[in-house]
């Protein structure tokens, strides 16, 4: 169902690994390489990886420039997230194909040795248009959403969503270290961890079949996997994991894809 895969797909890169049983997680922050604003995707239309003996999707998704949640839902590999040798994996998303020229054909001349061109007629190469550059389409988000979205954190904003930019497909809000993340709207946590390269410690939470908001380089997660959270709850501290500086990156995606999180918060 669309609602099960795009919630596996966008966890595709949990790492396998047994649960703890500590109901509140305050792990010691992994130390991750300073990524400024969080990568998600540099799609290449029209290319496709195929799978070699040993590889991996995180080894072939970092590779080219892909995050790893992007590089699953492209290819619906489902959990556990297995690819084998010799598999073909689009780099790029099956709604957005490449365009096409149009290509122009001489009119071929009669095969007769015997015939002889006018002298009044001109010899005309053809030659093919060069493609059009391609440019993916704007994305409609829905008109309305069923929640009462509320602000994740407090703080400034500092970088605002911009369609199509694969560095900006949320929004970054600054703050202090330490100060509470909260969740927007009611849902269930279906990721709580580090796995994910360029989000440092990373909270997703499930609002319905097909809403689900993300809340990245979180100094320390206070939610487990599959634990119900309400709006305004505190799922996580604020910090730098991932990051330059204290900020939360926080995003909210329509089956699957990411939408600018100020179309559906309150003003202020």
């Amino acid at each position: 169902m669309i609602a099960a895969r795009c919630v596996t797909l966008l966890v595709a890169s949990l790492l396998i690994a047994g649960c703890g049983s500590a109901r509140v997680i305050r792990e010691p922050v992994m130390r991750h390489p300073v990524a400024g604003p969080v990568r998600v995707s540099a799609p290449q239309y029209g290319a496709t990886a195929t799978v070699q003996r040993g590889e991996t999707l995180y080894h072939i998704a970092t590779g080219h420039g892909i995050s790893v949640l992007d590089l699953a839902m492209w290819n619906d590999v489902p959990p556990p997230y297995t690819i084998y040798p010799g598999q073909r994996l689009r780099l790029y998303p099956a709604d957005h194909l490449p365009r096409r020229a149009p290509v122009a054909v001489a009119t071929a001349h009669p095969p007769n040795a015997v015939q002889k061109r006018l002298p009044s007629a001109p010899s005309v190469t053809t030659t093919a248009a060069p493609p059009a550059p391609y440019s993916p389409p704007a994305l409609n988000p829905p008109a309305s959403s069923p929640f009462a979205w509320t602000w994740p954190a407090d703080g400034t904003l500092a970088s605002r969503y911009v369609a199509g930019e694969p560095t900006r497909q949320g929004i970054d809000i600054s703050g202090q270290a330490g100060q509470p993340i909260r969740a927007a709207a009611d849902g269930v946590v279906v990721y709580s961890g580090s796995g994910l390269v360029g989000y440092g410690e990373l909270v997703i939470v499930k609002h319905d079949d097909a809403w689900l908001s993300a809340y990245g380089h979180n100094r320390a997660r206070m939610v487990n996997e599959g634990q119900r959270v309400k709006a305004g709850q505190q799922i996580a501290e604020m910090g730098h994991s991932g990051a330059a500086s204290d900020m939360l990156h926080f995003e909210i995606r329509y089956n699957g894809k990411p939408l600018d999180p100020l179309l559906y918060l309150p003003k202020r």
